[in-house]
């Protein structure tokens, strides 16, 4: 049974920065996931990807977030991170970790696995 669990959510001004993190249990690590992802949904609107990476650390992300934010992942720890800096107000959303043992991407569809989300908040 793979659980993840995010925490790092909050509230923060414009401008400001987070570091989300998820971690990894039920599984071998994150080690031996082909894709891990970020994504951020907001309430009527469909679930965005904001930021992937694969087994060997290939990182990608949206171009709404290029420059901003940075995936990575310590498998020694189990932990996805998703830092975020110069946070804006269309980044308040609930933010989700997913993990998958065969596909890496963008694609919520691609995912099996999800957590409950973590809810960030920029306000101006």
């Amino acid at each position: 049974q793979v659980q993840l669990v995010e925490s790092g959510g909050g509230s923060v001004q414009v401008g400001g920065s987070l570091r989300l993190s998820c971690a990894a249990s039920g599984y071998t690590g994150t080690g031996s996931f082909v894709g891990m992802a970020w994504f951020r949904q907001v309430p009527g609107k469909e679930r965005e990807g904001v930021a992937t990476i694969d087994l060997i650390g290939r990182t990608s992300a949206a171009d709404s977030v290029k420059g901003r934010f940075a995936i990575s992942k310590d498998n020694a720890k189990n932990t996805l991170y998703l830092q975020m800096n110069s946070l804006k107000p269309e980044d308040t959303a609930m933010y989700f970790c997913a993990a998958d043992r065969w596909r890496f991407g963008l694609d919520a569809q691609h995912y099996d696995y999800w957590g409950q989300g973590t809810q960030v908040t920029v306000s101006s």
